[in-house]
């Protein structure tokens, strides 16, 4: 059904009339199992105890803790000075 493409990225014939009906399903025709496949590699990730120990080491430290915004008071539009 589908080729080898070699990583090219594939040119999807449309005509200039065709509606967005038609192009959508060009397009669904033309995307093959090997493009979905692309996409759904699982890669290595980082192992869960090690983002646990981080999570942990981070719990541990002490926060700086932040001093609350004081809250200036405005004066009234209408007041002159």
């Amino acid at each position: 059904m589908a080729s080898n493409r070699n990583g090219k990225v594939p040119i999807l014939a449309i005509k200039k009339g065709d509606s967005l009906k038609t192009i959508y399903a060009k397009a669904r025709r033309a995307f093959t199992a090997a493009d979905l496949q692309k996409y759904t590699e699982i890669e290595e990730g980082i192992p869960l105890e090690q983002i646990l120990a981080e999570l942990k080491a981070s719990d541990a430290k002490p926060e700086k803790k932040r001093k609350p915004k004081s809250k200036k008071m405005a004066k009234p539009h209408g007041s002159a000075g």
